[in-house]
């Protein structure tokens, strides 16, 4: 396995095990503690999200003018790491509103030069494998970090802070990693990169355009994981177990993600990528419709496959489709595209389920990413 990759995916597993020490327990958190309205759990989580895309779109098109691929990452990762133990001060959903803007900034800046580094450090015919190997790694760091979580709460009986002031050692790990042990790819300069990259589709071609507009539909109905928190515990599930729902779905995103790349490698990207949509779809209507904890169990190791299907194998795709040079840019247009779709995605799920149930909120996620799938294979980009 190339030596950049494997350290992309510690980096990533490190980073993902402090995040999710804090996604399933900060709406729990938020309404149980701080007394926040859903609807407003909706309007935090959008924002955040969406200001992490639109960040994306500029890192990318700066990555692609400065090859500086370590540099963005370190920024990025450190902001969102270091940031991230402030959610243990926070006393009003408006704090929280502002430490979750300034984790997702970093995101936003970090994403992008590192998607563009695994297309560059890879050939097509690895390429799955590759983006799937980081997204496993990805997904084991999200698995372990709610399962952190759940030994915190269990044993200090709810200690949502203490579940915070952990989340930084993860973290600081990930740093460590990108300063000392990351080998970026070296920028060799032809007279055709003198043309440096233009933000917007203009130089980007006619497939990516269609992929792109498509998985952005596909968002708006893809609300943020914090709703399933509060569907389990909806369901009747205790709030101690809800971090270990998370640590299952993960795990089972982690042990398909580089089986499902290694798939894509030989049957191509496009029925992987309906497959995926299709399987969200059914999962979306399952959470809507259960009525005890056994199904949402079921739905959360399902949910991980889900993530297999589309995550990695989305930026392969893209990787695939648009050359050398311009993939920073195609990255980060992707990005904040499907992530501007975030915000309303999450307000229009809290508005739906405050107002309707969260049966209409999961049914029309269900009925959007049907229509995703439906124009994947009709366009077939």
């Amino acid at each position: 396995m190339n030596p950049v990759i494997v350290v992309l995916g510690l980096v990533s597993l490190f980073t993902d095990l402090s995040s999710n020490m804090i996604v399933p327990v900060l709406p729990l958190y938020l309404t149980s503690v701080l007394h926040v309205q859903v609807e407003s759990i909706g309007i935090i989580e959008g924002i955040a999200e969406s200001t992490a895309s639109i960040l994306k779109l500029f890192s990318g098109w700066i990555t692609d003018r400065t090859r500086k691929y370590k540099l963005l990452m370190l920024i990025g990762y450190g902001l969102s790491n270091l940031t991230k133990p402030f959610f243990a001060l926070s006393a009003s959903w408006g704090q929280v509103l502002l430490i979750r803007f300034s984790d997702r900034f970093g995101k936003g800046i970090r994403t992008s030069p590192r998607d563009a580094l695994v297309a560059d450090s890879t050939t097509k015919e690895e390429r799955g494998k590759a983006f799937g190997f980081r997204r496993a790694m990805d997904a084991l760091g999200a698995a372990l970090g709610p399962l952190v979580a759940f030994g915190v709460l269990a044993i200090f009986t709810n200690n949502y802070r203490l579940v915070f002031w952990l989340s930084v050692i993860p973290g600081l790990i990930a740093i460590v990693l990108i300063l000392f042990f990351l080998k970026e790819k070296e920028s060799h300069g032809t007279g055709k990169q003198a043309k440096l990259p233009q933000i917007g589709f203009r130089n980007l071609n006619r497939r990516f355009v269609w992929f792109s507009l498509i998985s952005t539909l596909f968002t708006v109905g893809n609300f943020s994981d914090a709703f399933l928190a509060l569907r389990a515990q909806d369901a009747g599930m205790l709030p101690a177990l809800i971090p270990l729902a998370f640590f299952t779905f993960n795990l089972s995103s982690s042990i398909f993600s580089m089986p499902v790349g290694m798939l894509s490698d030989r049957i191509g990207r496009r029925p992987v990528l309906i497959s995926g949509f299709v399987i969200f779809a059914l999962i979306y209507f399952g959470f809507g419709i259960a009525k005890n904890v056994t199904w949402v169990w079921i739905l959360f190791i399902l949910y991980g496959l889900y993530y297999a299907f589309t995550e990695g194998i989305q930026k392969a795709y893209i990787a695939d489709i648009v050359p050398e040079g311009q993939r920073g840019i195609a990255m980060g247009t992707y990005n904040a595209m499907t992530g501007i779709a975030a915000l309303p995605a999450s307000i229009l799920a809290g508005f739906l389920w405050q107002t309707y149930g969260p049966v209409v909120a999961f049914g029309t996620s269900s009925v959007i990413a049907v229509l995703a799938a439906m124009f994947m294979m009709v366009f077939r980009i």
